[in-house]
């Protein structure tokens, strides 16, 4: 039997132990394909989930009636489609914006009060650069395959406890998309509480 290599490193003991639930009130953005992959997980695993999918300007998991994602299991404060999850999942305490003017996306990391996964990241450079290739490529990925109406809508989500870590130039036809917009959503005000220098993150450059 074929093994699929998980999409990023196991996290739990830290995300399990957390008290702030990023689960709620989170509406990852969900493409047709991402859809169809997670409906099929659902059917091998036999794992019994009703109104999968909600849909505003993007299609979300559905949520329950306090806000929390319907594949989030309260009882073992795990997901129960882990290793199928939204690339917004995936990507965790990494977020992104992309700036016309500049044909860049721009990556930022949560601060630490809202993302204990982020406070790690702030003190382990190593840890850093590993989960940043990961949140970069399935974000990529995200941003290649929505469309139009829900990238501008995703990109107006406001995201204000981040901080800037990194910036890679965009496909044309990702710019093209949001072409009609200047930049982005929320500002990004605070300053990078890293312990190590940031620029060997910052000029990493992504690589398949």
């Amino acid at each position: 039997m074929t093994i699929e290599r998980e999409r990023q490193n196991n996290f739990f003991d830290i995300c399990g132990q957390c008290k702030i639930s990023c689960c709620q009130n989170a509406r990852p953005p969900i493409t047709l394909k991402r859809k169809k992959i997670i409906e099929t997980h659902l059917e091998k695993q036999r794992i019994p989930v009703e109104d999968l999918f909600a849909q505003t300007a993007y299609i979300f998991p559905n949520e329950d009636a306090e806000g929390y994602c319907i594949f989030y299991d309260k009882e073992t404060r795990r997901c129960r489609i882990h290793p199928v999850k939204p690339e917004t999942c995936v990507a965790g305490p990494v977020t992104f914006d992309i700036n016309v003017k500049s044909q860049r996306i721009e990556w930022y990391l949560k601060m630490e009060d809202i993302c204990p996964l982020a406070g790690v990241m702030h003190k382990n450079e190593e840890a850093l650069r590993k989960h940043l290739e990961t949140a970069k490529k399935e974000i990529l990925n995200l941003v290649s395959e929505l469309d139009s109406k829900a990238l501008k809508a995703i990109l107006k989500i406001q995201e204000p406890e981040t901080f800037k870590i990194g910036e890679d130039i965009v496909e044309e036809r990702v710019l093209d998309k949001v072409a009609d917009d200047c930049k982005v959503a929320g500002p990004h005000r605070f300053k990078s509480p890293f312990k190590f220098p940031i620029s060997s993150i910052y000029n990493q450059r992504l690589r398949f």
